[in-house]
């Protein structure tokens, strides 16, 4: 049995992210105080494309700012030939707005934009006071 070594090269290399037709579907965009992430999903909640500030080359504390989510917003849109989309914002983070804004830039009709920051009815008890 003669063994076959097949180089690196000749394989045929396909690119991770191709586009995917979606005509209507969820944008859920995760705004923290450190980071960015945006999720595009179909209809039935699986995932298409997602993408994060840090996934497009920020580090530290650029990962925070407007323009990161802006980019991480386009990034994750420009993998996905979307006609209408729900984007679904949670978090308080500087990128609320900057990703909300390519998201409508970007061509996408935008149906209905929804808060789901997730507010604590009086759960927990807050750490107590810091003193410096």
């Amino acid at each position: 049995m003669a063994l076959k070594f097949v180089s690196r090269r000749s394989r045929r290399l396909r690119s991770r992210k191709r586009m995917r037709r979606v005509p209507k579907g969820v944008i859920h965009v995760q705004a923290g105080f450190n980071n960015t992430i945006v999720t595009v999903t179909d209809g039935q909640g699986q995932v298409v494309s997602s993408s994060s500030a840090g996934n497009c080359g920020f580090r530290g504390k650029r990962k925070g700012t407007p323009f990161a989510a802006q980019t991480t917003a386009v990034t994750a849109i420009s993998t996905v030939l979307m006609k209408r989309a729900e984007v679904l914002i949670k978090g308080p983070g500087l990128g609320r707005d900057a990703a909300l804004r390519a998201i409508r830039e970007s061509g996408i009709r935008v149906t209905f934009v929804r808060d789901v920051t997730p507010l604590p009815h009086n759960g927990c008890r807050p750490p107590k006071r810091r003193r410096v």
